[in-house]
């Protein structure tokens, strides 16, 4: 699993009802994009993961601009 700053991390939940967590990542602790990974919750906490099997790495979300083709 690889990942770069601005990425959004989403674990999984691993039983029913369990909600998936998303995080940015805002370090990459590894060499050549590996884990672990500093990350950011909506909530402002910061943390250090190694991500299990039950996580993904996304893409930075690209922003348009209102207006902009």
């Amino acid at each position: 699993m690889r990942a770069k700053t601005g990425d959004r991390m989403i674990t999984h939940g691993r039983t029913v009802g369990d909600v998936e967590r998303v995080t940015e990542v805002i370090e990459v602790l590894g060499e050549n994009g590996q884990p672990p990974f500093r990350v950011r919750s909506a909530d402002g906490h910061e943390s250090v993961v190694s991500p299990g099997p039950d996580s993904e790495i996304r893409g930075a979300r690209r922003r348009r601009f209102l207006g902009r083709g």
